[in-house]
């Protein structure tokens, strides 16, 4: 398989690592800017900065090349990425986390959001650990476990560092501390007990390997897709 890396820092190299391990040629490796022939490549990679995110997933849509996103901060142009997808009939996913474990820890938490809406007196909270070049607050991963908490609870909204008393709406705390690949923390607190559930991330393997996974479980397929439909998530 021949892939397009579209961002070569750190996940770019990462990808790049587990990629050739796996047998795979990288054909790309695109900067912010470049000009790059995207046809080379069966499928494209994509972690890059959020304000070229879109010009990417648009350029190998385009060009009939299916691709994987794992770049966050763009999703107010996610609508428009989908509408592309369609009119090309090109493959596309987007995660806000490749991470395998992380993607079973968002099924986690759909369940207990569920059982702990049945519950009036604890108190919901999110929070993040994130290493300081992470652009945006909060992560996409965050977003994500807040949004799984909305679609199977009373709750409405979430909001950077909202107040935990407000019964309606969802606190996400964001850190960044120098080198932590990302901890996600969910937790319940009432006055008798307080109920968590955490993932912590040790490397950015974990990121990788999912993401190459994806690469090559999308080749040949048409539509816009998600990590469930990787790992068969009924």
């Amino acid at each position: 398989m021949k892939i397009a890396l579209l961002g070569y820092g750190r996940m770019g190299k990462e990808i790049e690592k587990i990629a050739v391990s796996r047998g795979h040629e990288i054909v790309i490796k695109k900067d912010q800017g470049d000009v790059v022939d995207i046809t080379l490549a069966d499928v494209a990679i994509d972690f890059s900065v959020p304000t070229s995110a879109f010009d990417n997933i648009s350029l190998c849509l385009q060009n009939a090349v299916p691709v994987v996103s794992g770049t966050t901060g763009w999703l107010e142009k996610y609508e428009d990425a989908v509408e592309l997808c369609n009119q090309n009939k090109g493959g596309f996913i987007y995660a806000s986390n490749f991470s395998l474990g992380v993607n079973i820890f968002f099924e986690i938490n759909k369940q207990l959001a569920k059982m702990m809406d049945q519950v009036s007196d604890y108190t919901t909270a999110i929070e993040e650990i994130h290493h300081t070049k992470k652009l945006d607050a909060p992560s996409g991963t965050a977003i994500t476990l807040a949004e799984g908490i909305i679609d199977n609870s009373k709750k409405s909204e979430w909001e950077l560092d909202g107040d935990v008393n407000n019964k309606s709406i969802i606190p996400i705390t964001a850190k960044r501390i120098p080198d932590v690949p990302g901890t996600h923390t969910i937790s319940y607190d009432s006055l008798v007990d307080k109920i968590e559930i955490k993932h912590t991330a040790h490397s950015r393997k974990g990121f990788a390997l999912g993401a190459v996974i994806a690469a090559e479980w999308i080749i040949g397929k048409s539509g816009v897709f998600s990590m469930r439909d990787v790992l068969n998530i009924s």
